[in-house]
């Protein structure tokens, strides 16, 4: 390890930025969730400019200013099936986070899709900051127009059936699947439609009764990235679709990739990342940043669209 990677890892893991309001910090695909009073974020890359995509980190907060890193999750070189497929390299992406029986689980993708297909792997602990140990091979594998990327876990609250999300970006389907009762094996794929505008990064949340099936739509690095949403009156549709809710502006774009979360006082919060005003036409290079804003919904049950904030306008863990 050179003395840059070095000094980045180091950073990753024992940095504690104090920051104010948006953007919260550097980091892409931020997977949310509260644990007592603190809201979680898992994400690929974070603080510190972790970017080899080699391990994943955690980091929490209870005001959205003040973020712990919660250290080294996982590594690649953890993972003993990560090389098997012969490609010359892998990449750890798009984590997503669940607690069951009193375990946690990280489910994550393995790219890229090419000249192999990208896979989902999951690993387990004792608590959610890990350490996290290997399941011991592919939860997943991708093929015939299908990338496993992008893995989220849904626990039903009526049946308490935990359900896979997972697909998308080039060959833009998604699949679902019903997992096994220790949470890292497939019981039965279930099938499922992909719903209009879907590109990859689904998440599913439900609130009074309806299931909401979030998704990120367009090119990761263009200005079209954007979040839309369905409805269903189940957590496998069918699916009813209803517009986008987080799109482009003047300063913020391609946002997208987000996580929903319900905070202790009762509201709602989107978690996601954007660029923040990217020089140049798309596509946009550099560094992607996590945001949080308020998620509000209309009387019928409606997402309402998201205003993307900056400072002194983020939200806090508190309001409704």
């Amino acid at each position: 390890m050179n003395l840059r990677r070095t000094l980045a890892v180091a950073l990753f893991l024992t940095a504690a930025p104090v920051l104010a309001d948006n953007p919260q910090f550097q980091g892409a695909d931020p997977h949310a969730t509260m644990i007592g009073d603190e809201l979680w974020v898992f994400p690929t890359g974070g603080p510190g400019g972790s970017w080899a995509a080699d391990r994943f980190g955690a980091f929490s907060s209870r005001d959205l200013k003040t973020w712990k890193p919660r250290g080294e999750l996982i590594r690649r070189d953890q993972i003993a099936w990560i090389g098997a497929d012969g490609a010359p390299e892998h990449f750890l992406w798009a984590p997503g986070v669940v607690t069951r029986g009193g375990k946690w689980y990280l489910y994550y993708s393995v790219g890229p899709q090419n000249p192999t297909p990208s896979r989902i792997g999951v690993a387990v602990a004792d608590r959610p900051a890990g350490p996290y140990r290997d399941s011991g091979q592919p939860l997943i594998t991708g093929g015939q127009g299908f990338e496993a990327i992008d893995p989220m876990v849904f626990v039903d609250p009526k049946s308490g059936t935990a359900y896979l999300y997972a697909g998308g970006s080039a060959g833009a389907k998604l699949r679902l699947w019903e997992l096994t009762p220790d949470m890292v094996g497939l019981a039965r794929e279930v099938p499922v439609e992909t719903p209009p505008q879907f590109t990859e990064g689904a998440f599913m949340h439900e609130r009074n009764g309806v299931y909401y099936l979030s998704y990120s739509h367009g090119r990761f690095n263009g200005p079209d990235y954007s979040v839309h949403y369905a409805t269903a009156s189940s957590p496998v549709g069918p699916w009813r679709y209803r517009g986008a809710i987080l799109t482009s502006d003047r300063r913020h774009k391609g946002p997208g990739h987000h996580s929903f979360v319900q905070t202790p006082g009762g509201g709602w919060l989107i978690v996601y990342h954007r660029w923040e005003n990217p020089k140049g036409p798309a596509p946009f290079s550099g560094e992607r940043q996590v945001a949080i804003d308020r998620l509000r919904y209309a009387r019928d049950g409606r997402i309402l669209p998201v205003r993307m904030t900056d400072r002194g306008a983020s939200p806090t863990l508190r309001g409704k």
